[in-house]
């Protein structure tokens, strides 16, 4: 970074913005926040060919300048935990300030597929695990339905074959640059836990992260840390505000000790108290044994009613995805709090509905928990949704070594917002409202969102790790 005050080898007219070089864009006059350097203060930002060229405290020219003033400048966000891998999806994310979308708890079963349906580029960057779920369907021939596959394939016990078949399809996705191994053990309550840790080993050997969806409850914590750890599995613990619920203090001391005891695991959270899942999943196969109150915690996204038990009976027959509340106010901020939790946003929208997670994620913890309660520092907010998902994923994929920082030479993925008023507007009966208070977003130094709104410009490319 060029600051006037500490010129050293470079002029004074270069540093001080006085040179005859026009960059692309310029966005000018804000005050810019690099979390890796801790870099805090106003300057200008020159881009060209999607790449930070320079930084400087004094003005710079460019052919299109963008007044950042009484702004906040910030690395793209890096979502590391959403579904919503569509048009609609996609759009409400960037205008939430992500540059960057994976999608690495599920996954996929075929990664080369999945990166060629989107070679035309998309409103955001976007990334793809080999999913454990999706290979064991397929293994055991059970196409499932829905975002996360539901049937058989999830209930049964694997035979010594299929899980040879299930580790040779793993190595494959991540020869062909799967970013990570994604895992839901509480969606195929039929893998035992040799099985989950035989496929860790596999991750491992890659150097690849295992972002897992756990069986819930500290035990099913403990026997994933123990099984990502006999193997040398990096692990990361997906949502864990929602696998902790009211056990959140327990589920954190559980990964803080992991950590302190040398191993590698990371987590997430996102803001909300309600989660989002089909109906037929294998987390509801219990439902026939629940009292009655428990029912009104579940409401059905495609209309926004709230369940009993006939109402869910005859929904869970049909299909589809419900919203479950029930997380207190303390859970999610304890979570948020937390120096362990990175932000992502678990969202994804089904004919235009959704949570309001999709939309709101990264506006809310920035106008609620930063400037509304002070929960957090700024600097440590953009970091949990920047620099410490980028480091999560950079030694499997060194494209992210480029990611969440604002520095020279690195991706020109930025996000403005205006720290007095940011904020998410999405709400459980419309999750498709955008979040306001995040003017501009530019995503490989491209004009992403213009004045909060889409410019229809589609520069997001693939993020993967080195095919063989």
């Amino acid at each position: 970074m060029r600051r006037c005050a500490l010129v050293l080898s470079i002029s004074l007219a270069t540093a001080c913005g006085g040179g005859a070089e026009s960059y692309d864009v310029v966005i000018a006059n804000g005050r810019v926040v690099d979390p890796e350097t801790g870099f805090f203060e106003i300057a200008d930002i020159g881009i060209s060919d999607g790449t930070i060229v320079e930084i400087s405290t004094g003005p710079l020219d460019g052919t299109r300048v963008i007044d950042a003033s009484g702004h906040i400048v910030a690395p793209g966000f890096i979502d590391l935990h959403e579904h919503g891998n569509e048009e609609i999806a996609y759009g409400l994310m960037v205008r939430d300030g992500v540059t960057t979308a994976l999608e690495l708890e599920v996954g996929t079963g075929d990664v080369d597929a999945w990166y060629e349906s989107r070679a035309g580029g998309e409103y955001v960057n976007h990334g793809v695990s080999v999913g454990h779920v999706q290979v064991r369907m397929d293994v055991l021939e059970d196409p499932g339905t829905g975002l996360v596959p539901v049937g058989v394939g999830g209930s049964e016990a694997a035979t010594p074959e299929q899980l040879d078949q299930m580790e040779a399809r793993i190595r494959r996705g991540l020869d062909r640059g799967a970013v990570a191994v994604g895992f839901g053990s509480a969606y195929t309550p039929g893998a035992t836990m040799s099985e989950i840790q035989r496929m860790f080993g596999v991750a491992a050997e890659y150097g690849a992260p295992v972002h897992i969806h756990m069986r819930s409850g500290v035990a099913g914590l403990d026997s994933t840390i123990a099984a990502a750890g006999a193997v040398g599995a990096p692990l990361h613990v997906v949502h864990v505000n929602s696998s902790a619920g009211a056990a959140i203090d327990e589920f954190l001391a559980a990964i803080q000790a992991a950590r302190d005891a040398g191993q590698d695991v990371t987590t997430e959270t996102y803001p909300y108290g309600a989660g989002m899942t089909e109906i037929t999943s294998a987390l509801y196969d219990d439902w026939a044994s629940w009292p009655d109150d428990r029912f009104s915690r579940l409401q059905l996204v495609s209309t926004g009613e709230r369940l009993d038990r006939a109402s869910f009976g005859a929904a869970r027959e049909a299909g589809g995805y419900v919203i479950s509340h029930g997380r207190t106010e303390e859970m999610t901020a304890a979570a948020v709090a937390s120096p362990l939790t990175m932000i992502a946003s678990d969202g994804f929208m089904v004919e235009g509905r959704g949570h309001p997670r999709t939309s709101g994620t990264y506006a809310k913890v920035l106008g609620r928990y930063v400037r509304e309660e002070g929960l957090l520092s700024l600097e440590e907010a953009v970091a949990k949704m920047t620099i410490q998902p980028a480091r999560r994923l950079e030694s499997r994929a060194p494209v992210f070594a480029r990611k969440g920082r604002l520095q020279e030479g690195m991706d020109a993925d930025v996000t403005v917002f205006d720290p007095e008023t940011v904020i998410d507007r999405a709400s459980y009966m419309d999750a498709g409202i955008p979040s306001e208070g995040i003017p501009y977003v530019l995503v490989g130094g491209q004009v992403v969102v213009d004045g909060g709104e889409l410019t229809g410009a589609r520069p997001g490319r693939a993020v993967r790790a080195p095919v063989r």
